[in-house]
This record gives structure tokens, C-alpha cells and sequence, in this order.
């Protein structure tokens, strides 16, 4: 008998075994038989040897037991069959008859989770089918190249589609591989292999979440791997040094030779903490899974805090309502802004059919295309290929570059100021996420132009003098206002120096001025006539998971602004996992743009040579200086009405925090309020993006001492949240 008759005959073998299986009654039978003998589910979980979680999936009806469990599993209810007969069981409570739901998280998870991914509906087919030690063996054994490219049979019809959710965390526990899905169902795992894990996710687990756009792609499954299955399947539970630098597993690895024995291919980035295991699409069918394995430090600390260590079935649901608000996650946070910009507004769609009928892949309009654009030399970055003519060591002034970054100021307190009490810092709400809304984006090439009229609404880069605008005498209103200038920020330059000379700024920069009235004469620019306001649906995406997640928190909007503070007061505490969930939001949002720029990583780049980045469309260092230009300038027009309307100055900015001088140690000691109503286009109290909320007081002692020690020029930004200043922080 050849070896594939023997594959064959195994696998029949394993069905003629299925059928003969002890059998067991309905999912809602399991369960009032357990209940009438007034055993838990626990009980019965350790007298099998198996978990709570198994035993509310079988009576439930989500899954099955596989052997040897199914065999005692149906002696056990065999056994309480024969004592409680249904009508015996009359006097129980009308519940206990009753189909359970499916399994649910916790209280607190429930109440944040269920609102935004639909608890999957039970269904009478095993979620992993039975198998036999032979079945499974065959199944992870490597495909040949015609298995592999066969066209696989269509799987019956769902709804809803991916009804086990966008992710699975994998992990073992005595013995038995599980994978923690949404909602708090549970699947059996019976992959050997990773392979075959791979296999299992993209065939069986149902796992993957719904396009965002008509013309956009289905997000693959996400399977999360906890150090136990890393174990299991092969792979190291941490990295070793050398593996950590390289950021992937070294070439010839075991497990690497098991992928490619089966034929699944990795990216160009390998197997590193965020890998994704594919093969070549066959038509519009993807075969793609993504891996993401904290203990290598997938999960930053610094966005996702201690997620890393969290046990599953709470990292399913940290990660689960991420997905389902923002979108399955793609890598690091700054990576999943930048690939929801293109989930949102995919590059191409099908045309219209021609003559033939046929479709073609076309630009899809508002997009950025599928092919990179070339940027203004004044754009590129110090290396970038159109500087490889410069001298070596040339150091790009204004005149040469453009230089569009948040605000790091500072000045020393005045007389009047040193004699109040408290510093207060307000901070605004996902500042860059509501700088990005709105805000007009090049969607090709930059076209150059000398001499040419300022026009505010063409998005580009603009060589400018603005040395001249004096913020002693502004317009405000349509009037002119005088004010104290030289205790305010410069709103052109991110150090709030006033500009000596020419400059390049981007659009949104030189219209402020135009704004504040003061004429404007550029010399020359870099426009881009062909725009779109290309990230508001970017912006409402994220907006609209920020704000639902400060809502589970306890925070929500139109509070009033005393209701306000009083809720701020410890919302993280109240749930410490959807407080992780909102820093990856604001890690999102932040991270997305600054990733529009992004610079060569990794050795063996040199200056002047093209680095990976460069090769995307979403490489636009033009749209990240005109979200951050918005956002400056957003805070400069709020500075400048809170000074006209109360004669408070800030005394030291930081990106989106600003800092006064205050009787008080609360927000409402400086922001006016009029009526409960917050001061027209300053800063206002609230939960929504682009409005403020408290960063931290501390008094002026402790901003006199800290400047003592550590100079005058110490940006009390930085640390108004709890005064604590090192000198490592000084950079002593």
C-alpha cells in the first residue's frame, strides 16, 4: 500500500471511528444534567482532567470533546442520566433547561467588549472536529506543491462571517493547545505543528475580521502566541541577545524549515515578533495568517503596558476590543495607524467593465495609489537619495528644509506669576488625531513653482519669510489685539524662537499667519494641486474609539467641565485593561503620522542610498509636517484667546500640554467659564479629541527648585504630571 493510500485509508478510518464514538446528549441536556446533580462546572472540569472553559463550550454546543475525554465525559452523563430523568428534574428552575449563551467575560469585560463584538451564536458542529492520533499526523504533514495550490472547497455559508472573531490568543495547559477568542469562547486546538496552526487558522478557526472599505481587503487572522505555545509549537519562549538585534529568528531554524517544507513563505522582515506566514493569493482567495508572540516583545511597554503578562483569556479581551474599535493589529502601534490610513482608503478598485466585460484594477479616487510618490528636496530628510550630492558633512538650515515638529518651550515666570501659588498643565485630547481631521493632503507628486501667490488652500511646502509678524499686535476676530508678544510662543518654529529670516513651512503655518494679518510674500513652493482630505475617515475611526473606550471608563462627553474632573479622577483604575486599550488608541493616532516619515532602521544603510520605507505610498513626509503644522498652530490660536480674553501666559509648552501660572491647583483656576460656558475657539474642558483635560499641578516652590537645580531652561511641561525630574531626564 503506497503512503498516500495509507494517508486515505487513516483518514477514513478516522470518520468510521467519529461516527462510533460514544454519543452524548444535546448541549442543553449536558447542562441540566450537570445542574440537577448540583455539580459545577469546575467539578466536572477537574474530574476530566479538562477546563472550566471546555466544559461551558460543550454545553453550549461550541465545541466537542475529543478523545479519551469524550468517552468519560459520556459515562459521566450517562451516569446522571440514569438518576435525573427529565421528570424528575420539575421542580427545577425554569433556567437550568435553558440552551446556555455563550461563555461571557467577566463583569467588567462584558460590559466593554459586548457592545462592540457580537458574542458569536452557537452552533451545533464542533468548532475542531474530532481526531484520531492518526488524522492529526496526517494533517500536519508538509503539502506537496498540487495540495498546496489545489483550489480548497468552498466552507458552508456563515453569519455572521469570522463569528469566532479578528484574533486567538494560543496557549497550553496540561497538555491541551486552546485558542481565547472574542467573547470568551474557547476553541480546541488539535494542531501538531505550526504549520499546521497555520493550517487550523485559516481553515477551520473562522478567525479574521471584515474589510473597513467596499474596495478594501478582509484583516487575516491573528493568532497571539503565549510563551507555553511557543514551547509547543517549536519556537523559543524569549529571543536570545543576538536574535533580539536582529529582530527575527536566525535563517535555517527548525521551525523556519517546517514552513518552508509546507510551502508558507515569510515577509522580507522574517520571523520576528509580528510575522506573517502566507502563500501567493490564488485569484481574489488570501492565504495569510499573522503571528504575534509577546514575549518577544511584540507589545511595547510603553503603549500597551504590562499586556505582555496578562493570562490569556484577559489578553483576548485587551487586544479583542482593540481590534474591534481600531482595527486587528498589524505590528507595532505606529504600524496600525499607518495601515489603517490605507484599510480606510485602499490604493486601487475594480473599474467599470470595458467592451468585453471585463474588470480592471484602477486608482481608487481620494487615495494615495499604489506606487510611492518622490517628495520636495526641502521634505527629505537629512540621507534621503535627493540629498546624495550635498557635501558630507552640510548642515540644512530653514532655507533649506523644512521643519514642521510640536512644541518644546519654555520661559522664566514673571514677577506677577512667581507670587501665585500653583502651576496647572492642561493637555489636549489626541491632539494629532484632530489635526489630522480636515486637514488637505497632497495625493501626488509635488509640482515646483517660483514666485508664486500663497493660496491656503493648496496643501505644500512654502519658502516664506514670516520674521516680520510681531504677536504683540495680532488680529483676533477680525480686530486687531495687542498683547504681551514676548511672552508667547513664536507659532513657526517648534523651539518658539522668532523666525530671522526665510523658512520653509508648510501650508497651515504660513495661512496662520495670514490669519494673525500679516501679509505674506513666498519665494517659491512645492504644491500639490491634486488633494484630498485624505485622513478624516482616519481621524473618526480613531476618534470614535477613543471616545467609546473613555466611555467604559466612566468618562463620557457633554459632561459638564466640575462632572468632568471628578470622573477623570482614577478612570484608569477602573479598568486596567481598557486603560491599556486607550494608550494604544492615542499610540495609534500618534505613532500613524509620525510613521509617514519614517527614517532607515538597521544597520548596513548609508547616506544617500534609499532605505525600505521609501518604497511605500504612505511614505509622505509632506502630510506628517502638515498634521503637525495643524497641531501647533492649533495650540498657539488657543494660547493667543486665552491671553487676549483673561492676560494668562503660558510659561512652557510641550507638544499638546501647556502650562500657567494659577491661584489654584484646578483647570477651572485658569480656563474661563462664563455660564458653564467655555471661553469661543480657547481651550475647553471635555472628552473629545482636540479638547483638553488635566495633566497635573504642582506648586511654584517646586518649579523654582527644579529650575535651580537643573537650569532655567527645564521645560516644566515635561514633568507637571508628578514632578518627578532626574537627571537623566536633563540629559545630565
Amino acid at each position: 500500500m503506497s503512503h498516500e493510500e495509507q494517508l486515505l485509508f487513516s483518514a477514513v478510518d478516522a470518520l468510521l471511528e467519529q461516527i462510533a464514538q460514544d454519543p452524548l446528549p444535546p448541549p442543553a441536556e449536558r447542562k441540566r444534567l450537570r445542574e440537577a446533580a448540583g455539580l459545577s462546572q469546575d467539578q466536572v472540569a477537574k474530574a476530566l482532567g479538562s477546563r472550566r472553559e471546555s466544559v461551558g463550550n460543550w454545553e453550549s454546543g461550541r465545541s466537542e470533546p475529543r478523545p479519551p475525554k469524550r468517552a468519560a465525559y459520556a459515562r459521566l452523563l450517562e451516569g446522571l442520566a440514569a438518576r435525573f430523568a427529565p421528570e424528575q428534574a420539575a421542580g427545577a428552575p425554569a433556567e437550568a433547561v435553558v440552551p446556555v449563551a455563550a461563555p461571557v467575560a467577566p463583569p467588567a469585560a462584558a460590559a466593554a467588549v459586548a457592545p462592540v463584538v457580537p458574542a458569536p451564536a452557537p452552533s451545533v458542529e464542533p468548532a475542531s472536529e474530532p481526531r484520531t492520533p492518526e488524522s492529526t499526523a496526517a494533517a500536519d504533514e508538509p503539502r506537496t506543491t498540487e495540495n498546496a495550490q489545489a483550489p480548497q472547497a468552498p466552507r458552508a455559508s456563515r453569519t455572521p462571517r469570522y463569528e469566532h472573531g479578528p484574533l486567538a490568543v494560543v496557549d497550553v495547559d496540561g497538555g491541551a493547545v486552546s485558542a481565547y477568542c472574542v467573547g470568551g469562547l474557547l476553541l480546541d486546538v488539535p494542531a501538531k505543528s505550526l504549520p499546521a496552526l497555520v493550517d487550523w487558522a485559516l481553515n477551520e478557526a473562522d478567525l479574521g475580521a471584515p474589510r473597513l472599505h467596499p474596495h478594501g481587503q478582509d484583516s487575516d487572522p491573528l493568532l497571539v502566541l503565549t510563551e507555553a505555545a511557543c514551547e509547543r509549537f517549536g519556537l523559543p519562549a524569549r529571543l536570545s541577545r543576538e536574535e533580539s538585534l536582529a529582530g527575527r529568528l536566525p535563517e535555517g531554524h527548525k521551525v523556519l524549515k517546517q514552513l518552508e517544507r509546507a510551502e508558507w513563505k515569510l515577509t522580507r522582515r522574517g520571523f520576528g515578533p509580528w510575522a506573517r506566514i502566507y502563500r501567493p493569493a490564488r485569484g481574489s482567495r488570501r492565504s495569510c495568517v499573522q503571528l504575534c508572540v509577546p514575549s518577544w516583545n511584540a507589545l511595547d511597554v510603553r503603549h500597551w503596558d504590562g499586556a505582555a503578562h496578562l493570562p490569556a483569556a484577559e489578553l483576548v479581551r485587551l487586544l479583542g476590543t482593540y481590534a474591534s474599535r481600531v482595527m486587528t493589529p498589524r505590528g507595532s502601534t505606529a504600524v496600525t495607524g499607518l495601515e489603517l490610513m490605507t484599510s480606510l482608503h485602499p490604493p486601487t478598485r475594480a473599474s467599470a467593465p470595458d467592451a468585453d466585460g471585463k474588470r480592471h484594477s484602477e486608482r481608487n479616487p481620494g487615495s494615495l495609489g499604489s506606487e510611492p510618490v518622490e517628495c520636495a528636496p526641502c521634505e527629505a530628510p537629512d540621507g534621503h537619495p535627493l540629498l546624495a550630492g550635498l557635501p558630507r558633512f552640510h548642515q540644512r538650515g530653514p532655507a533649506e528644509m523644512l521643519f514642521e515638529e510640536a512644541y518644546d518651550w519654555a520661559r522664566p515666570l514673571t514677577d506677577d506669576e512667581c507670587l501665585k501659588r500653583h502651576l496647572v498643565g492642561i493637555d489636549v485630547n489626541l491632539a494629532f488625531g484632530a489635526a489630522a481631521n480636515g486637514a488637505l493632503v497632497g495625493l501626488e507628486a509635488p509640482v515646483h513653482v517660483d514666485g508664486p501667490a500663497f493660496d491656503p488652500a493648496l496643501p505644500g511646502s512654502w519658502l516664506v519669510d514670516l520674521s516680520h509678524v510681531d504677536l504683540s499686535h495680532v488680529v483676533i476676530g477680525k480686530q486687531w489685539r495687542r498683547l504681551e508678544g514676548e511672552l508667547l510662543p513664536s507659532p513657526f518654529t517648534p523651539k518658539g524662537d522668532r523666525p530671522e529670516g526665510p523658512a520653509w513651512y508648510a501650508t497651515p503655518t504660513v495661512a496662520y499667519a495670514v490669519e494673525l494679518g500679516y501679509e505674506v510674500a513666498p519665494v517659491e513652493a512645492w504644491v500639490r494641486p491634486a488633494n484630498a482630505r485624505y485622513l478624516d475617515g482616519w481621524y473618526k475611526r480613531l476618534r470614535d474609539a477613543y471616545v467609546a473606550t473613555m466611555a467604559d471608563l466612566g468618562v463620557t462627553e457633554g459632561m459638564a467641565p466640575d462632572a468632568f474632573l471628578a470622573a477623570m479622577e482614577g478612570y484608569r483604575d477602573r479598568d486596567p485593561q481598557l486603560a491599556v486599550v486607550l494608550s494604544a488608541i492615542k499610540a495609534t493616532a500618534k505613532g500613524g503620522i509620525g510613521k509617514l516619515r519614517e527614517r532607515p532602521r538597521g544597520g548596513g544603510w548609508r547616506p544617500g542610498k534609499p532605505w525600505p520605507a521609501l518604497s511605500r505610498p504612505t511614505w509622505r513626509p509632506d502630510i506628517r509636517a502638515a498634521v503637525i503644522s495643524r497641531a501647533r498652530i492649533n495650540m498657539h490660536r488657543k494660547m493667543v484667546r486665552l491671553a487676549d480674553a483673561t492676560g494668562q501666559y503660558p510659561v512652557a509648552v510641550l507638544s499638546d500640554c501647556a502650562v500657567y501660572a494659577s491661584d489654584g491647583p484646578s483647570p477651572l483656576d485658569v480656563l474661563p467659564y462664563r455660564d458653564g460656558k467655555p471661553l469661543p475657539g480657547g481651550f475647553r474642558l471635555g472628552v473629545s479629541p482636540g479638547m483638553v483635560k488635566h495633566e497635573g499641578s504642582q506648586t511654584t516652590l517646586w518649579a523654582e527648585a527644579v529650575r535651580e537645580e537643573y537650569g532655567p531652561e527645564l521645560n516644566l511641561a515635561r514633568y507637571i504630571k508628578d514632578g518627578t525630574v532626574t537627571a537623566a531626564d536633563d540629559g545630565k
